[in-house]
């Protein structure tokens, strides 16, 4: 609870619009969400575009875990360019889930589906469910790609950055599978989870600093697998669709590319 009693992962957020974007916001100072009306599956934050980096890893995944929804800006994206996945969103605030209309977010379907749920405990009950074959560990899905971006009106709950959740996630995770996390910047805030992260991956973890926000992505993998798609990039960029292409090399405000992708 907050200082006025108040649940921050169930806090009501504010819509507006400004200049053709729609907007999702908890207080007047950050932008959780950011939709363009013209093109509702454009990823118009710069961290958004980072964390799909996730491609590189593994160009067409077959299964996503996406954990916070917000507006819908990854959801979206994944669900219209790479229409072979099958996605599932993890939001644990119900006042969000109803944005969902509003910011275009398609409804339930075979390939997609959004979970109300608190996502560090739908991960970490998944991969129980993995190690115990007395629950039919073999019917559980594996994913190619998971995607943290969960963050409520104080900051990144702190389920989402423990321990026994990162080790769920590298259990969730498929031998060419990659977790890609939103953090926050400042290193008093994401040198303790980066490195709870490594402890979960053997140390096989990357990150970068976005140019415009004060995010940091962090990808975690297994060793060989990240340091395969590391050194490959430049080509593994290459062979991707042109419009994720586009989306991994865009920069804001009129920054077109850039390079290198991997420092």
């Amino acid at each position: 609870m907050n200082r006025l009693g108040q649940d921050p992962a169930l806090m009501r957020p504010s819509v507006e619009e400004v200049g053709g974007l729609l907007h999702l916001r908890f207080d007047t100072a950050n932008v959780q969400s950011a939709m363009r009306l013209s093109d509702p599956s454009a990823l118009v934050l710069e961290y958004t575009r980072t964390m799909m980096r996730c491609l590189l890893f593994n160009a067409a995944p077959k299964s996503m875990l996406m954990i916070g929804l917000g507006g819908g800006s990854l959801a979206k994206y994944c669900h219209t360019h790479l229409p072979q996945a099958d996605i599932t969103a993890v939001e644990i605030n119900p006042h969000v889930i109803d944005c969902r209309e509003r910011f275009q977010v398609p409804p339930d379907g075979p390939l997609f589906r959004a979970v109300r749920a608190d996502g560090a405990a739908f991960a970490i009950d998944a991969a129980k469910a993995i190690a115990s074959p007395a629950r039919g560990s073999s019917a559980i899905r594996r994913y190619d790609a998971i995607l943290v971006d969960a963050f409520h009106a104080e900051g990144a709950p702190a389920g989402t950055t423990s321990r026994v959740f990162f080790k769920a996630c590298r259990s969730l995770l498929s031998p060419r599978g990659v977790l890609a996390m939103n953090l926050e910047s400042e290193p008093a805030q994401c040198q303790p989870t980066l490195a709870r992260m490594g402890e979960a991956f053997g140390g096989a973890v990357w990150s970068v600093l976005t140019e415009s926000t004060s995010n940091r992505i962090a990808f975690a993998a297994s060793a060989q697998h990240l340091s395969a798609t590391l050194r490959d990039a430049t080509a593994r960029l290459a062979a991707l669709a042109p419009v994720h292409r586009d989306t991994l090399t865009r920069r804001d405000p009129d920054r077109l590319s850039f390079a290198p992708l991997f420092a």
